[in-house]
């Protein structure tokens, strides 16, 4: 394994020096600043999202919803969701609509990580993610790190997030060599430590053995909070930095007033906080009653083996489980009841 990876390397770097590409230098140079003032990893946990294996479009597993979500049954729900509305708006033939609304049938009541239907398989996909440390705070947005075209506050234009569509390879290369390292240093990854129930730490080593090759999906950004010596994430992972600032910017001037009912007096706080951090346009901090929140950037890891990406794990826990989503639909389309 390690000379498989050490002739990887080799070859990213003698591919990286034949381009002479001074944008791809300068991005490698920031990961290396990055690993030396960050060289810590913190975990998040893990997260998960929706992938597709279509053999019209190849043989690759790719995404076609964010692994983001919190729990898997957050993301079986998206997968009935997409499967309903398949069988509402884009099909006319009845035994298409059949076989869909089976599959939606069979979502409302069984917790499933992978089905097969009209011939493409869906699988919930397992990730992890986590977020490089220096001495005492998260590692902000690198100076490379892609921004929008339009900068907007207001939301009207929120980036497409990057993992629709993303192959998931674990040969794929064009991450550099940096990332490519870092594939290889969290090739043995495992959870350890008392904080992990015994089952999650078996079930963690296990998957080094069973899914042992790496995919590093594209970087999100989020807001995380200082309490005490630990930061605390505040909110959805973002696309970009600016739209983790947009959601900073939102929370203090119109979401948390409402959804905390502040006093007159609080509001007019957060709201001068607000537009101060407004003003500074790519600020990385914020301040406002001594609370401290920070711009981070986070990455994310799903594991692969001879079948595609890790699906959940037995110890991964939802709050919820199946349940019925949509209305009842006929073969024809009809909808016969209102849920």
């Amino acid at each position: 394994m390690a000379e498989h990876w050490k002739r990887k390397l080799d070859r990213l770097h003698a591919d990286l020096v034949r381009r002479d590409d001074p944008a791809e230098w300068v991005t490698e140079a920031d990961a290396v600043d990055a690993s030396s003032r960050y060289p810590h990893l913190a975990l998040r946990g893990p997260v998960f999202g929706l992938a597709i294996q279509d053999p019209a479009a190849g043989a690759h597993w790719r995404l076609v919803k964010p692994v983001t979500s919190g729990a898997p049954q957050e993301v079986r729900d998206e997968l009935n969701s997409l499967l309903w509305f398949r069988a509402k708006d884009d099909t006319d033939d009845a035994a298409t609509r059949r076989k869909l609304l089976a599959a939606v049938a069979r979502l409302e009541k069984e917790p499933l990580n992978e089905m097969t239907v009209l011939g493409v398989r869906y699988r919930i996909v397992r990730g992890d993610e986590f977020a490089r440390t220096g001495e005492h705070n998260l590692e902000p947005p690198r100076p490379t790190d892609p921004e929008p075209s339009l900068i907007s506050w207001d939301g009207r234009h929120e980036a497409r997030s990057p993992d629709t569509g993303f192959v998931l390879d674990p040969e794929r290369d064009g991450a550099g060599l940096m990332a490519s390292a870092m594939k290889l240093a969290l090739a043995t990854f495992a959870y350890t430590g008392p904080r992990f129930p015994a089952v999650v730490r078996k079930h963690s080593e296990r998957a080094v053995t069973t899914h042992p090759d790496i995919i590093l999906l594209p970087v999100g950004f989020g807001v995380a909070e200082r309490s005490g010596q630990q930061w605390r994430p505040q909110g959805a992972l973002m696309p970009t930095p600016h739209d983790a600032r947009r959601l900073l910017y939102q929370g203090m001037a119109e979401m948390w007033p409402l959804l905390y009912e502040y006093s007159e007096a609080k509001r007019a706080v957060y709201a001068r906080a607000a537009e101060e951090f407004r003003r500074a346009r790519r600020a990385d901090e914020a301040q406002v009653e001594g609370r401290l929140f920070r711009i981070c950037r986070i990455e994310r890891m799903v594991r692969s083996g001879p079948d595609g990406p890790e699906p959940p794990r037995p110890s991964d826990l939802d709050n919820y489980g199946p349940m019925k989503m949509h209305p009842t639909m006929d073969e024809h389309g009809t909808i016969l009841d209102s849920g």
